[in-house]
């Protein structure tokens, strides 16, 4: 017969070992640093695209050169200097956490130095104008600056390396869209889907840790706003409903596999060429998504949440046009990715949903435009990433939307289901290729 546990003995034993305490400090101080790193990050981000639309609103042509020149500035600099920083980073961080990835080589995918890069690299194309976010790039850097607490570690801390990345990804997650929940489930559907039982406690305190840092920055509101949409069920709107779901799920898994088709490579005369003169295609690339900005007066640039915000404080469709910014945003997106520069999907995935969302609801005519831009947002980020829980938990926080949990999760999962049949997941297949790479 097991013996009841000895709460005065179960104490000292915990107060006993001061190195194990340590420990444990050091964790907390470096899941903050990766609070402070992404908060910086943010307002670095947010001063760029200031001044990339500061200067479109001077000359209105100035995106037509200034975009394809720093695109191939970038892609340049990156190949040179951190070719671990192109893309989005969540691929770079499971390749960092599988199993068979030798200690040596995890630093070309998780590192201070790349963080440091990936944090530039990001602003960077967001001065250029590409429609890129800064969520999935948020990820390796707050790996990379978890990471580092390694090497201040007892040898006996009992806390790995792949836990240290697994909190620094979710922290990266929490910090950028102020989801303090939404980085915990991130890391437990998508970084890893087991933590050691005898630190996990610690890990997920220093995912909420370094989550509330940037609830302390910008205060509880979300980047998109905190907009409360109204309670929808699918049994007096199931029509609208189905429509954002099933679309959300054919286009995200679409752009899943365009997204996989440009990182692999095809046997065709744009990636051939792209392999041959990568400098060039991206300035190629940087100059159709200026073509595309200049279009839309400027709509599509960036990650697109004054877009997303502007839905959603509206509650209608009155003012905007139909289809054409979830297509355009849509294919800005994906070739602003081809090009190579550091750049993550989630938060266009998330503009490209609300746009959708709006679409439905101008079709149906619906009064129940924002609840339907809630579950676009939901579906179309479930259809790319193909992990529903932790879209469903990022667009209910953002939204205010706990009324509508049992529609956002039924969207999310239809949609991710839709997906999958499209195309294979994106963020572990290009981790796949990644360690083939390594090879």
């Amino acid at each position: 017969m097991r013996r009841e546990p000895d709460f005065l003995q179960n104490l000292r034993a915990e107060f006993a070992d001061g190195r194990q305490w340590m420990d444990r400090v050091i964790v907390m101080v470096f899941a903050v640093l990766a609070g402070l790193s992404i908060v910086g990050f943010t307002l670095l981000s947010d001063a760029t695209f200031g001044l990339y639309k500061s200067g479109r609103e001077v000359f209105w042509w100035a995106p037509l050169v200034w975009t394809p020149a720093l695109t191939a500035l970038i892609v340049w600099a990156v190949r040179r200097w951190a070719p671990g920083a192109s893309g989005s980073g969540v691929p770079q961080v499971l390749v960092a956490l599988a199993p068979d990835t030798p200690l040596a080589d995890r630093g070309r995918f998780a590192s201070l130095r790349l963080s440091l890069f990936k944090i530039l690299g990001v602003s960077a194309s967001l001065l250029a104008g590409l429609s890129v976010g800064r969520q999935g790039p948020s990820v390796q850097i707050g790996a990379g600056v978890m990471l580092a607490a390694r090497r201040w570690l007892s040898p006996n801390s009992g806390i790995s390396t792949r836990e240290l990345l697994v909190a620094g990804g979710a922290v990266g997650l929490a910090a950028a869209f102020n989801t303090p929940l939404g980085g915990i489930v991130f890391a437990i559907e998508e970084l890893s889907r087991k933590l050691q039982d005898r630190s996990s406690g610690l890990m997920l305190a220093a995912i909420v840790v370094g989550g509330l840092v940037s609830v302390s920055a910008f205060g509880s509101l979300s980047y998109f706003g905190r907009v409360k949409a109204e309670d929808l069920t699918w049994w007096n709107l199931i029509g609208p409903a189905l429509v954002v779901s099933v679309f959300a799920g054919l286009l995200g898994g679409l752009m899943s596999r365009l997204l996989l088709a440009s990182f692999t490579g095809l046997p065709d005369r744009f990636c051939a060429y792209r392999r041959k003169r990568p400098v060039a295609f991206a300035a190629a690339c940087g100059f159709v998504v200026a073509v595309i900005a200049v279009v839309t007066n400027g709509e599509t640039a960036g990650m697109g949440h004054q877009h997303t915000h502007a839905l959603l404080a509206a509650g209608s469709t009155e003012g905007q046009t139909p289809l054409v910014f979830t297509g355009l945003k849509f294919l800005a997106s994906w070739i602003s990715s081809w090009a190579g520069v550091p750049a993550g999907m989630f938060g266009p995935a998330l503009s490209i949903g609300a746009g959708l969302g709006a679409d439905v609801a101008w079709l149906f005519n619906s009064p129940h435009t924002a609840a339907l831009i809630a579950l676009g947002m939901c579906g179309f980020l479930a259809g790319v990433t193909q992990t529903p829980i932790t879209a469903m938990i990022i667009v209910m926080e953002m939204t205010d939307g706990h009324s509508m949990v049992l529609s956002l999760i039924t969207c999310a999962l239809l949609a991710s289901g839709i997906s999958r049949m499209i195309s294979r997941p994106l963020y572990s297949s290009m981790a796949t290729t990644m360690a083939e790479r390594l090879k």
